[in-house]
């Protein structure tokens, strides 16, 4: 796991590491740069050593100069690349280093490497024979790439905080891009907060001509439900088993590296089944799993982690905080994010990295399961939505709304009063909306107030009904399957574990996201990911085969912390001090102190805006375009 940067165009080596330096933590076991004058490519690296330390430095050239890559990620079924390679006549350098594979491979497939890759990656390859910048993101998204274009040059990075330093980025906020942010919780690929620097999406590849540097992004991969009909007999039962060898196989790739791993057990069923898998191919050495526990009890789930390391016989590695002392952790975390993700389960994410960095340089862990498998409560809330939408006439809503929003504020995890009144909020529009009006900080209605003008819907939630219209499948698991997957994994999920363990410079590795496992889920038909009220169907059959039934169906729950509590109770602070929106977020603010609503999700959004550096709101950027 690394952090890459680079350029094309006028500028220096001194500008180069200028952008390094800000994403060390990264990489903090080596650095690398690479300078060509002639074409004025250079590229960056910060190395965190976990497959051939001595045979893997970056950036990496052919031995005959017509490729150089900086990479940064984990290929696993590089072994199989390289045997592939081999066969056709291919000679390697390096022991075992699967940057090489890349390199190679692409100098020999060109982009047909692409979907042969099992992995999480972006990369950045100069390409002399094409005479060009060739750059690639895994299909999830799983690790992040930014880029900037202006006539004169091209800039990319792991990071905003990196790419922003090369004077090719602007430094203006896009108003359409902070008004998704605050419809979503995060701002959706390929928008980032600034005018003119993007996100690469997920499964995208992006060709940049260096005699012109006209950019091309393309799209190789995408999410698709793809579901088996008709379902053949005794299906169940293959699928449980299918399911589980390909779970075990993705396991067992994940936890091949040089330097110690681990694995992240919440005592939930999908880090508790990973956890399992994990303990099986370690061998003599017991797998060391990690949880971090909080006094409070509705905020700890600490003995179910323990109960399962005791099933599994892994070491566990238990920290325990009040919920207090983890909020002491905001001022070491907030400033050193640079795009705001309004996700206040971040906090304890970075905690638990923070620990298990301390005993390991990899951990594995469940992300990626709610998605593909149906996990969240929303996909149940869409049946609800249905029956409500076909019994209780559109008069008759707006009376239910008012009803239901009298009801007293609770701070408790997802509270009941919590849940109605969002659920209620998203029926105001259509069904291609839902989900991101029942889970996003502020309602287009809200965002109006904000901005002073009327909102488009269809335009703030554009990704979401693409999503959801651009789905083949008709049936609402499987388009709301497909928003889950193409936003909410890629822009909230995803850069949450990233930001959070590369702070600690730590790599997590997702089994769940294996293309193989994602295929299976792609096939799978919905009423066996939802039955009933039955979230994760047939992951949990197989979850059976494994683990006790009082860990595979206990109560879900999130890794949450009490934001509606600190925010009521003056413990968190939105700095609002000279900002131009300062009127709106006081009067949400005092709302919520009073317990006439529960904003917490819209207060810790802003609250992270505020903390970005460098970023200034200003009225302007209140206002639609």
């Amino acid at each position: 796991m690394c952090g890459i940067a680079g350029f094309v165009g006028a500028g220096d080596v001194a500008l180069l590491r200028h952008m390094t330096d800000s994403i060390a933590y990264r990489g903090p076991d080596a650095e690398g740069f690479l300078a060509e004058s002639e074409s004025g490519v250079f590229l960056g690296h910060r190395r965190l050593s976990i497959l051939d330390a001595t045979g893997g430095a970056q950036p990496m050239v052919t031995a005959d100069g017509s490729h150089a890559i900086v990479f940064n990620g984990e290929i696993y079924n590089f072994g199989e690349l390289r045997r592939a390679l081999e066969a056709e006549g291919v000679r390697f350098s390096s022991d075992h280093s699967d940057t090489e594979v890349l390199l190679l491979g692409y100098r020999q497939w060109g982009e047909a490497l692409l979907p042969r890759l099992n992995g999480m990656w972006a990369f950045a390859i100069h390409d002399r024979v094409r005479n060009r910048l060739f750059l690639s993101r895994d299909r999830f998204g799983k690790k992040p790439l930014y880029y900037a274009a202006t006539p004169g040059a091209f800039a990319f990075a792991s990071e905003l905080g990196a790419l922003r330093r090369h004077p090719a980025t602007s430094g203006e906020l896009d108003p359409l891009s902070l008004r998704k942010y605050y419809a979503y919780g995060y701002v959706p690929a390929p928008r980032t907060l600034y005018r003119n620097v993007w996100k690469l999406p997920a499964g995208h590849s992006l060709s940049l001509d260096l005699a012109t540097l006209q950019a091309k992004p393309h799209c190789y991969w995408s999410w698709q439900a793809e579901p088996v009909d008709p379902v053949p007999a005794g299906a169940e039962d293959l699928w449980v088993e299918e399911l589980l060898a390909l779970l075990d196989a993705a396991v067992a790739r994940r936890l091949v590296a040089d330097v110690p791993v681990g694995s992240f057990l919440s005592g939930g069923i999908d880090s508790s089944l990973v956890s399992a898998l994990a303990a099986r191919h370690v061998g003599a050495e017991r797998l060391k799993s990690f949880s971090i526990g909080f006094e409070e009890a509705g905020f700890d789930e600490s003995r179910h982690a323990i109960d399962v390391a005791r099933l599994i016989g892994s070491e566990h590695a238990l920290e325990v905080l009040s919920v207090e002392r983890a909020l002491e952790a905001l001022p070491e975390l907030l400033p050193r994010l640079d795009e705001p993700v309004a996700d206040s389960s971040i906090l304890p994410t970075y905690l638990l990295c923070r620990h298990a960095r301390r005993h390991v340089t990899v951990a594995i862990g469940g992300d990626g399961a709610d998605e593909l498998f149906a996990g969240y409560d929303p996909f149940k809330a869409l049946a609800y939505a249905g029956w409500y939408g076909r019994l209780v006439p559109r008069p008759v809503h707006a009376g239910v709304a008012m009803a239901i929003s009298g009801l007293p504020v609770s701070h408790s995890y997802m509270s009941l009063d919590f849940r109605l009144k969002r659920m209620l909020r998203g029926l105001d529009h259509p069904r291609s909306m839902h989900l991101p009006a029942w889970m996003g900080p502020l309602s287009p209605r809200e965002l109006g107030e904000l901005s002073g003008e009327p909102i488009d819907a269809g335009e703030l939630y554009s990704e979401a009904v693409d999503a959801w219209e651009g789905c083949r499948s008709a049936d609402p698991v499987d388009r709301a399957t497909a928003f889950f997957v193409r936003l909410y994994l890629q822009d909230d999920i995803l850069p949450k574990i990233d930001r959070s363990s590369m702070l600690n410079s730590l790599e997590v590795r997702s089994p769940f996201l294996d293309i193989e496992v994602a295929d299976f889920a792609r096939r799978l038909p919905a009423r066996f990911r939802l039955r009933g009220g039955t979230t994760k169907w047939l992951l949990k059959r197989a979850a059976e085969r494994i683990l006790p039934a009082r860990i595979v169906h206990r109560r879900k729950q999130g890794f949450a912390m009490p934001v509606g509590r600190w925010f009521a109770t003056g413990q968190l602070d939105l700095g609002l001090q000279g900002a131009p929106d300062a009127a709106f977020w006081t009067r949400l603010a005092d709302e919520h102190r009073r317990g006439r609503a529960d904003h917490r999700l819209a207060l810790w959004a802003r609250m992270m805006l505020g903390q970005v550096p460098g970023l200034t709101v200003q009225t302007k950027d209140m206002e639609p375009a």
